[in-house]
């Protein structure tokens, strides 16, 4: 029988602290969007959900 652990995603600690990052940045971004600013914050949700958190799912650290 084939181990089925293989498929799923094996997220450190790392990856954990960058999701977190990436949920602050989140809450901040909408923070600032209530604030009626409309250039930064959608640069700053933009960056979050197209590199942070796809990063932060696929970084893989290197083994030793």
């Amino acid at each position: 029988m084939k181990s089925k652990n293989n498929n799923r995603l094996q997220l450190g600690k790392v990856n954990f602290l960058l999701l977190a990052l990436a949920a602050i940045l989140l809450i901040v971004g909408y923070f600032i969007m209530s604030l009626n600013e409309i250039v930064i914050s959608p640069i700053l949700l933009a960056i979050v959900y197209v590199i942070i958190i796809p990063f932060a799912l696929l970084y893989q650290p290197k083994q030793q």
